[in-house]
């Protein structure tokens, strides 16, 4: 019994000094070395290199997906699975056309970061949801708000930047009829249960002419013009853009995936 109780004392006494030497700052004699600014610094994996779009011409990054330059509307289909019948302009932007339906991507998405540049005409006419009305779909079923909310009352989780009657925009940065808006968004698409449910719910950060309007918004659902959200499980999606009866102009729209 003396032997074990002496072991045992021998191993405290050893595993004291031993916790003694894991201490930041130690002494050469220690047997764990102390702390350097490299042991806290890793080099692998490689961060990648992405090529920023250039300013001046407003191009895309060079790893994003390019879903409309100016020139056609091969990246998209109407919603109804017809072709694409919006008009493209010789300026490099393209307009609602409110005779046909709205507008989809051809491929689907979930996660990713979508910027998207929108334009309200001068001197169109209307007034709240009337004027200027459109609107981003994400994976096809939770809305941006497109709206020409510049001088223009309306309900405030419908206003521009509003997810669609579920959260309003955090301020109104719009710009005036005649100029350009943009939104770049940042979108976690949601993932579901067995059951149906969310077991985590989508969620949006958008930021409208620069200025943060929704800041890690949880979406609670399909964003219905009629009833409360609804909730159904689903993949991947399209992209959509809608027509909602006014000839908004749209340019420079590019997508990565996230």
């Amino acid at each position: 019994m003396k032997q074990i109780i002496s072991l045992l004392s021998l191993f405290v006494i050893c595993f004291s000094a031993s916790a003694q030497q894991f201490v930041i700052g130690g002494t050469k004699d220690d047997r764990t070395q102390a702390m350097q600014p490299g042991m806290t610094e890793y080099y692998y994996p490689k961060v990648p290199v992405v090529t920023p779009g250039d300013i001046k011409t407003n191009s895309a990054p060079s790893d994003a997906i390019v879903l409309f330059d100016g020139k056609d509307l091969s990246a998209w289909i109407g919603e109804d699975g017809t072709e694409a019948q919006w008009n493209v302009n010789g300026d490099g932007t393209m307009t609602v056309n409110t005779e046909k339906p709205g507008i989809k991507t051809k491929e689907s998405f979930g996660d990713c970061q979508l910027h998207i540049e929108w334009y309200v005409p001068v001197g169109l006419p209307g007034s709240g949801q009337g004027k200027g009305n459109s609107g981003v779909f994400l994976q096809g079923r939770y809305e941006v708000q497109v709206l020409d909310s510049y001088n223009n009352e309306t309900y405030s989780n419908g206003q521009a930047g509003s997810i669609y009657k579920q959260s309003a925009p955090l301020v109104n940065p719009i710009r005036p009829e005649g100029e350009w808006n943009v939104y770049d968004i940042i979108y976690k698409a949601p993932t579901f249960k067995a059951d149906g449910t969310y077991r985590t719910k989508p969620q949006i950060t958008v930021l409208f002419n620069g200025v943060l309007v929704q800041d890690n918004t949880i979406i609670v659902g399909t964003t219905e013009y009629i009833g409360l959200p609804q909730v159904a499980p689903h993949g991947d999606a399209p992209v959509s853009l809608q027509n909602h009866g006014n000839p908004i102009s749209f340019r420079n729209i590019w997508l990565r995936k996230l």
